[in-house]
């Protein structure tokens, strides 16, 4: 390892200890490398603006940070084990192509406010990319529904209830996704304060151009308070896990209905062929391996969300424990968006089986339609309520699927399902979407 950035004269560095304490954050620090530099080339350039840097000294380091990115982008730099982190491996790299103006790189702030603002970086990326992606979701769900309606058995309970549709089942994900998109973008717009410049955590006796490198790096705003700044550490992880959690419940949910539709015992679905495996013993099988690992997807982002949660109880100011939550993020997110990405092509290419779904609309699926129509002829509701369910096996005389979903009348039923409007919703995200700034990096 390095020389250490704290290293004190006469102090006995233990190398057990230091394994201990670095872990696997340099290799995780890879994420990060890359926001890490562009908040340090932010970081010199107020240092110019307030005369701790002169104007060549700004250039060369400048310089010396994009050559860094470059070197890191092609695989000649590694940041490896010789780094306690990727903040060490910045300013070691400064020091060594420039001497004291890599040295002075670290004036006025803290690896506390560089970590916050790396990981702050990192964290709009990602949920600009979790609202794209449940924003394509959507645009799928909301395409296939417009298109097709086929009358397939609606659930309770996992039990055979009223007549639904195709088109009904995915609306239904279309407006959740829409709503997981609008949740993504707006957590962005609330985590987008800006730490560096609050250093470890109580300011610093310089006049920090904190309004500069707010703007050059993109922020709408600046994460005023120092103290504040430490305490938002894992706060506004936290909000991000919270977004991604939600896009990532309604993918369980959606798998488990694909995991039952493919089952032979139901039929529906035909997955393609891509989105099967073979058994190692059986011949005959294909197995719906992606849609089972889609299913267990919540599960590491819940992990890490509850990782993260039992490391903030904690008093104010940076406490080391923190460190133990980056790995828990980088997966959680990681993981979450790797299994969010697959879904818009499997929800465009993956078959319904009409023949299917219609065999298993029972007479008793009615039931519920012959209720509501006598109460509209002026019986009580309970009482024709009773009045078909004694006779729900009859329910079915005379009906046929279309004939009950074209009567579903009420707002966002079948017969008026309102695509357009979530349409509308959808157009109006992405507009939104746009005029979000992307940070400059």
């Amino acid at each position: 390892m390095s020389d250490l950035l704290w290293q004190k004269d006469g102090v006995r560095v233990d190398a057990r200890i230091m394994r201990f304490l670095a872990g696997n954050d340099v290799v995780l620090d890879r994420e990060f490398f890359l926001h890490d530099i562009t908040a340090s080339k932010a970081h010199v350039e107020g240092l110019e603006r307030i005369g701790v840097l002169d104007a060549g000294e700004l250039d060369s380091i400048l310089a010396e940070l994009d050559a860094l990115a470059a070197d890191f982008s092609s695989g000649a730099f590694v940041l490896d084990e010789r780094h306690e982190d990727g903040h060490s491996a910045i300013e070691a790299r400064l020091v060594e192509r420039l001497g004291d103006a890599g040295r002075k790189v670290h004036t006025g702030r803290s690896r506390n406010d560089q970590v916050l603002v790396a990981t702050r970086l990192w964290l709009k990326e990602k949920l600009s990319e979790l609202a794209m992606l449940c924003h394509d979701i959507a645009r799928v769900c909301l395409d296939r529904a417009a298109v097709e309606a086929l009358p397939m058995p609606g659930y309770t309970h996992l039990q055979r209830a009223v007549v639904s549709s195709s088109s009904m089942w995915f609306a239904g994900f279309a407006e959740g996704y829409i709503d997981n998109a609008l949740r993504a973008h707006d957590t962005r717009t609330w985590i987008d304060a800006n730490p560096l410049g609050t250093a470890a955590g109580y300011g610093v006796n310089l006049p920090l151009d904190r309004e500069y490198t707010t703007r050059r790096l993109g922020f709408t705003r600046m994460q005023l308070s120092p103290v504040y700044a430490q305490l938002s550490r894992g706060k506004f992880e936290l909000a991000a896990l919270d977004a991604l959690a939600s896009a990532m419940l309604d993918l369980r949910r959606l798998a488990w209905d694909l995991s039952l539709f493919t089952t032979t015992e139901f039929g529906f679905v035909q997955l393609p062929d891509e989105y099967t495996t073979g058994s190692s013993i059986m011949p005959n099988k294909r197995n719906p391996d992606v849609i089972e690992m889609l299913r267990a997807s919540y599960a590491p982002v819940a992990a890490a969300r509850t990782e993260i949660e039992q490391l903030l109880s904690l008093p104010s100011g940076y406490q080391r424990d923190l460190q133990l939550g980056k790995a828990s993020l980088w997966h959680g997110v990681s993981h979450g968006l790797s299994a969010l990405s697959l879904l818009p092509d499997l929800l465009a290419r993956f078959n319904w089986n009409p023949a299917a779904m219609r065999a298993a609309i029972e007479p008793s699926m009615y039931a519920t339609d012959v209720a509501m129509e006598q109460a509209v002829a002026g019986v009580p509701f309970r009482v024709a309520y009773r009045a078909a369910a004694a006779a729900a096996s009859e329910s079915g005389a005379g009906r046929t699927p279309e004939t009950s979903l074209a009567a579903r009348v009420s707002p966002g039923a079948a017969a008026a399902p309102g695509l357009e409007i979530l349409r509308d919703r959808l157009n109006a995200l992405k507009d939104k979407q746009r005029a979000v700034p992307e940070s400059n990096h």
